[in-house]
């Protein structure tokens, strides 16, 4: 089952994540004309991206296509397996690892593709976390990255670990980057604006003689600084060489043994 998305039939999901049933005849004219699978998703993933997943329905789907909210079940059987090719579609975005210079690169180009995604279409990090069946891309993404991790002394355990590893960590950084996006609308203040607010009356309560290591890195000027002093992709590439390095050093130990 799909995380808030209700209950899937599994079967049906799977034959239209890879097109395996015939899609229904179209009329020669008329608003159901030109009508299919493909257009139905991409006009749901432009809807996600505008308004979020929770305000995702069949009916606002179906407004823009100029067709009846039930025309869509004759092509899509409902909305979670419409969520599910959702998912797939933008997974499809991510780019190929082929021709990357060693197992690091690929998984630089893997987690970079990854955030890329996620701030194309925020709604997506919450979704690769929870059940949802395996498209055509995703499953060429997940063999790309697996294939880049052969042959580098890794077990499959530790090679299915790496992975995880990754996606959650691109995960918690595409939330953070999203809560400050959303922080800035309904505020209506960018970061530097609400620093230039809070920051003076902060600095009253933060005293050297009670929050020392606190008092340090906040007198640095570090927090004035974009993204928190972590530079403008909020420290991304920072956090992302950190990973990578804990997972050299594995392979390295591995290679050892």
């Amino acid at each position: 089952m799909a995380k808030g998305n209700g209950r899937m039939d599994p079967a049906r999901a799977l034959a239209l994540l890879w097109r395996k049933e015939r899609e229904p005849t179209r009329p020669a004219r008329g608003p159901l004309q030109g009508l299919t699978v493909d257009r139905i998703v991409r006009t749901a993933i432009a809807v996600a991206d505008a308004e979020g997943l929770a305000a995702l329905s069949m009916r606002k789907v179906a407004e823009p296509l100029s067709v009846s909210a039930m025309s869509l079940y004759t092509y899509v059987p409902g909305r979670a397996e419409l969520v599910n090719c959702m998912l797939d579609e933008v997974l499809g975005e991510a780019p190929s690892l082929e021709g990357a210079d060693g197992w690091r690169q690929a998984l630089e180009r893997y987690a970079r593709g990854s955030m890329d995604i996620a701030r194309r279409h925020p709604w997506v990090p919450p979704l690769v976390s929870s059940r949802m069946l395996m498209g055509p891309h995703e499953t060429a993404l997940w063999d790309g990255v697996l294939g880049a991790l052969t042959g580098v002394g890794l077990d499959e355990r530790e090679m299915l670990a790496v992975v995880q590893l990754l996606n959650g960590y691109v995960r918690g950084a595409a939330q953070q980057s999203a809560d400050a996006e959303h922080d800035a609308r309904r505020s209506g203040l960018s970061y530097e604006e609400w620093y230039e607010q809070t920051g003076p009356l902060l600095a009253e309560m933060i005293t050297a003689a009670r929050y020392p290591a606190l008092t340090r890195v906040w007198s640095s000027g570090v927090f004035e600084e974009p993204g928190e002093g972590l530079g403008p992709d909020g420290g991304f590439e920072f956090g992302l060489q950190r990973v990578l390095d804990g997972i050299e050093q594995r392979i390295d130990e591995c290679g050892a043994r």
